[in-house]
């Protein structure tokens, strides 16, 4: 029988903020039931697996994020367009950590192609026509985006910076200024 007031939705919204809270990579459905304080099979009619649940927050995630790169890529271009995408990414892993993991999970091809990650992609290649790119270099230039705001971030969080000047806003901006840089002298092939 499904406990009164649990819902897949609610289940992986409490999993997200265990996420945030503990780590994505230390979640599990038992540690959702204590939070819940009911038995783990209880959980078990809302979400199928570990991965199962795992895959919700990923798609959480992926959706939350494409809804701030939406709102904040409205009426911008070039270098404040890029600046604002990857400050969102930024922002979000800063805030929610757990689910900035979340958005790294590898899914299925079919999960993938129905994921906000598409909207992701779109975005990225929005900003990059005001820097004129065609493919292949389009594709290029997403991949190179993505690496460098997932690697900044990445060891932001994870203190690689933490030991030594200048602060990390100034090496952000500079990083950012050189990405706008490169993407507008983007070297022929």
């Amino acid at each position: 029988m499904v406990r009164a007031g649990l819902t897949t939705e609610r289940v992986v919204r409490a999993g997200a903020e265990l996420a945030d809270e503990a780590g994505f990579e230390q979640l599990t459905v038992s540690a959702l039931a204590r939070h819940f304080d009911v038995k783990v099979a209880s959980l078990y009619s809302h979400v199928k697996s570990s991965q199962d649940l795992k895959t919700g927050i990923a798609l959480l995630a992926l959706e939350e994020l494409a809804d701030r790169g939406d709102a904040a890529l409205a009426g911008r271009a070039g270098k404040d367009a890029l600046a604002a995408l990857g400050n969102v990414y930024r922002d979000y892993a800063r805030e929610h950590p757990g689910r900035y993991a979340a958005a790294q999970l590898r899914l299925d091809p079919a999960t993938a192609a129905a994921s906000a990650g598409v909207r992701h992609a779109r975005m990225t290649r929005a900003i990059l026509r005001g820097y004129d790119l065609t493919e292949p270099d389009q594709t290029h230039a997403v991949r190179l985006l993505g690496s460098a705001f997932h690697g900044y971030v990445t060891l932001e969080l994870g203190g690689g910076f933490d030991h030594s000047a200048p602060d990390t806003q100034e090496t952000w901006t500079r990083v950012l200024d050189a990405l706008d840089a490169l993407l507008r002298n983007w070297p022929a092939t």
